[in-house]
């Protein structure tokens, strides 16, 4: 992904955020992963194997997208609260989420 989209995402997603369409924290957002409300998700590529591993698997099962893009840094920086964590619940955002970091 180039330095572009990935700016153009992050600033989407700080929009989907006071929107009010992101889940954020790993509880809520694996409990709406199973009510199959989440379209995407995002887990910091800086947390723990563990929580990366419980995020990806329970993903997978429930074919919800998941990327490890962004630091934990990032994240607090672009949702404006310290998460690991974090879910888009809106179809319009969680795809052209999708389309910037596909390219």
């Amino acid at each position: 992904m180039n330095e572009t989209n990935r700016q153009k995402a992050m600033n989407l997603i700080g929009l989907a955020m006071r929107a009010g369409k992101l889940i954020t924290g790993e509880a809520l957002t694996l409990k709406d992963i199973r009510k199959n409300k989440v379209k995407i998700v995002f887990v910091a590529n800086d947390a723990s194997e563990n929580t990366k591993k419980k995020i990806k698997d329970k993903s997978s099962y429930y074919e919800v997208p998941c990327f490890e893009l962004f630091s934990e840094a990032e994240i607090t920086q672009m949702i404006g609260r310290p998460r690991k964590v974090f879910g888009i619940v809106d179809d319009g955002f969680a795809k052209k989420t999708k389309e910037l970091i596909e390219g």
